[in-house]
């Protein structure tokens, strides 16, 4: 059954069974269709019964990195979980892929990480005997090296690459530039893609000075670095829900846990105000006291005794 099919079929129950009012049948119109652009915006796009739970998740993440108000993503992700469920329930797919799913909290968290290992696992995931390999591990060395955001990353022009200072020229928010130093890695890989494969695609009109392309010769897109990165994470055995932003704040996290200064962290995410940035002291703080509960010889409830409990 095709997406416009499905969905069709969704808002008649909607609007006859549930008796739902015209706007608020829009609403859930809206939030699938978002859901749907998603998808088939995909190389390989997907049939609503070819949707799996990491799909969804992966689509939450990114909702999350367009920096889509956690209220709205909650709203768009029961639209998407009444949908499957009713999908579910009229048999028309066998499985409800986002019945596991839970609702993003509305209450601020910290965001997940990647361990040094996990990013790794991710890099050694990458065939670079492809073409797209190549680029592939520039983009996420980048990533990860630079903690650009994707939207930053999408919109990087090859001049905007210093080799000789290892630094990376940023547009970031508000069109507001910085700079942001390169590891030699990532300096390696996109050097090595420059010029042994871009230089090989043939580039459309007026995408000659985007640095990341596909292979149609357009600057990469977004949910492409979504896939990218889902494809790795998934070839990783990672089970985290990942998406690119993940990398901003594992590299944010690692300079924070490694004695970065704030101020120079700050600097380099492009944070306005240092409080967004603090965030990760806090995330360096839970390291902390999971390395003293870990290795502490106090730490652990069977070593305290109940007449210590009452002389504390």
């Amino acid at each position: 059954m095709s997406w416009e099919e499905a969905i069709n079929k969704f808002l008649d129950y909607l609007k006859i069974e549930r008796t739902l009012s015209a706007n608020t049948i829009d609403a859930y119109r809206l939030d699938i269709q978002k859901f749907y652009n998603y998808i088939s915006q995909s190389e390989t796009p997907l049939l609503p019964f070819d949707v799996k739970r990491m799909d969804i998740e992966v689509f939450l993440g990114y909702l999350h990195d367009l920096q889509i108000a956690p209220p709205s993503q909650a709203r768009i992700l029961a639209g998407i979980k009444a949908f499957y469920k009713y999908l579910h329930y009229h048999d028309i797919i066998p499985s409800d892929p986002s019945a596991l799913i839970s609702t993003p909290k509305l209450t601020k968290k910290l965001p997940d990480t990647l361990e040094v290992h996990e990013i790794e696992a991710m890099l050694d995931a990458i065939d670079l005997s492809k073409k797209e390999g190549i680029r592939n591990r520039a983009i996420i060395e980048t990533l990860y090296s630079s903690g650009v955001r994707v939207s930053e990353l999408v919109n990087i022009k090859k001049d905007h690459v210093n080799y000789a200072g290892g630094y990376l020229r940023i547009v970031g928010k508000g069109d507001k530039e910085r700079f942001a130093p390169l590891g030699t890695d990532a300096l390696k890989y996109i050097k090595m893609y420059d010029k042994e494969i871009r230089n090989k695609v043939k580039v459309k009109s007026g995408q000659d000075a985007y640095l990341f392309l596909n292979r149609r010769g357009s600057a990469i897109s977004r949910i492409m670095i979504f896939n990218i990165v889902k494809d790795l994470a998934l070839k990783a055995d990672i089970k985290k829900n990942i998406s690119p932003h993940t990398f901003r704040h594992s590299f944010a996290t690692h300079m924070v846990e490694g004695g970065a200064d704030l101020r120079a962290v700050q600097e380099m995410l492009g944070h306005e105000s240092i409080t967004t940035t603090e965030i990760y002291t806090h995330m360096d703080m839970e390291y902390l006291k999971q390395v003293i509960f870990d290795y502490h010889p106090r730490s652990h409830k069977k070593h305290i005794l109940p007449d210590e409990l009452e002389n504390d």
